[in-house]
């Protein structure tokens, strides 16, 4: 029996080393390293466990080729190059590059913006569309819940299957871990063609869960697309148990539309292997829009070289001349990010920072309590939003550019989730945006004034301290 236990040990001890040096080989960031080499050392058996599940950086390109890319791309890039009078605004010029340049995350003019600032708005505007729709529905989305609301809109997918209207829907496999199968069964015996994104099962349950499609899409005919931060689930109604929900979604019509068509059916290439690159997905529009307002459809995956969305975050920040004014529901920034928030508040820029009162999970609360401090230090407004979990994703910058989308301000977010996200290069835009921002900074408190925060005990520091360090794996 001796021997036995030996033999476990040794095991083990190859194991674990084994999984250092893949680790180490893996050059990823030397903080995130550090983060998985505590784990892997201070936590026997544990951390091997978790580097399994979550710390794999397992690349995705075989997964999309070059050569399908190139051809899913061709028709939005047909409508970029349609585009009479395009005119790039001279200080965003270089961004728009950035984005275009790594993702192919092309601009398009004459756009249409409704703002929903709750689900009472966004899915009777939402449901409306679907049953307008005459060629085809596309839903890219994390959560599609089994509760009533998802109820009412597959109901309503079905509806438009059984007209003849092609309807395709993506849902998350571990955002719908909860929804039974047979809710999905249902839509797919309609005659929908639903696909789960990257399905966890054994024997492949490693890194997979760790890599997750966070988009929330929706195009109705190629003409009108919806873009935000709400997923379909009657939480964005009716709330939780806990407290209610606020959220930001947009509904486009126009120009910007060819780009969140693209980023679907790029999506539906990696879970279908279909390529769908027909005109009839990219209709002209009638002409009946004609502004400057510019729209940039961007996305950012683990696959892609360059972590655009990070890059486009850090790149405002660095230019921003007045203020810069962002929500977020999760704030664990990379090192990068915060440096940038930290640099642009020292400059004189008005940055600042909303997120919810209430956490939805204890340890994302405390893990994020250090970051927020060392923000507030150095000058970023630090505002906590107390009507409710506000789980919006805004960036506002000068009154001349705005965002909307699924990205977090959190490690999760910029490195390893499938984002989307707007960006209008428009004062219209920038000052609808700021006028939700100002309205939610109404309802909120600023940090200073929370004794909660500011009177913590050391030993409350210390244990945020130290559960920061696993920011990285949250």
């Amino acid at each position: 029996m001796l021997y036995i236990h030996w033999i476990i040990f040794v095991v083990y001890v190859v194991v674990t080393l084994g999984t250092i040096i893949a680790m180490l080989m893996d050059n990823r960031q030397p903080a995130k390293a550090l983060v998985w080499l505590l784990a892997l050392v201070f936590l026997p058996v544990i951390g091997v466990i978790l580097y399994f599940f979550f710390g794999q950086n397992t690349r995705r390109e075989r997964y999309i080729s070059k050569q399908s890319l190139d051809q899913l791309t061709h028709r939005s890039m047909l409508g970029f190059v349609e585009q009479r009078s395009l005119q790039l605004p001279g200080d965003y010029r270089n961004l728009i590059r950035l984005f275009a340049s790594n993702g192919w995350s092309l601009p398009f003019k004459n756009n249409e913006v409704d703002i929903y600032t709750d689900g009472y708005t966004f899915f009777p505007a939402l449901l409306s569309e679907i049953a307008q729709a005459k060629h085809h529905i596309h839903i890219d989305t994390y959560i599609f819940e089994d509760d009533p609301l998802g109820y009412l809109v597959s109901d309503a997918l079905i509806t438009k299957a059984e007209e003849g209207v092609e309807v395709r829907v993506i849902y998350d496999d571990v955002g719908c871990w909860k929804v039974p199968s047979a809710f999905f069964e249902r839509m797919r015996e309609a005659g929908i063609d639903v696909h789960a994104f990257m399905p966890v099962k054994f024997p492949a349950f490693t890194s997979k869960v760790n890599y997750r499609n966070h988009r929330k899409l929706c195009v109705i005919d190629g003409k009108v697309g919806f873009i935000g931060g709400m997923n379909i689930a009657q939480r964005y109604v009716k709330g939780t148990k806990v407290q209610p929900w606020r959220d930001t979604h947009l509904r486009i019509h126009g120009g910007a539309v060819y780009g969140i068509q693209c980023a679907f059916l790029v999506d539906w290439y990696f879970v279908d292997r279909t390529l769908i690159s027909d005109r009839s997905f990219y209709p002209e529009f009638d002409g009946s829009i004609v502004n400057n307002c510019l729209a940039q459809i961007v996305t950012s995956n683990p696959t892609s070289e360059s972590p655009e969305m990070m890059h486009g975050y850090v790149s405002i920040l660095h230019n921003a001349k007045k203020y810069v004014y962002m929500s977020t529901p999760y704030f664990l920034p990379t090192e990068t990010v915060l440096f940038a928030m930290r640099s642009c508040a020292q400059s004189g820029v008005d940055v600042r920072l909303m997120i919810p009162m209430k956490a939805d999970a204890k340890v994302v609360k405390w893990a994020s309590r250090s970051f927020l401090m060392q923000a507030a230090d150095d000058g970023v407004k630090i505002y906590l939003y107390k009507e409710g979990f506000n789980h919006s994703k805004l960036l506002i910058c000068d009154d001349s550019l705005c965002s909307c989308g699924s990205t977090n301000i959190d490690f999760r977010s910029f490195e390893n989730n499938f984002e989307s996200n707007v960006f209008f290069y428009d004062r219209t835009m920038a000052l609808r945006l700021k006028e939700v921002f100002e309205e939610d900074m109404r309802h909120s408190v600023p940090l200073e004034e929370v004794k909660e925060i500011k009177e913590r005990s050391f030993l409350k520091r210390l244990w945020e301290s130290f559960v920061r360090l696993f920011a990285p794996m949250l």
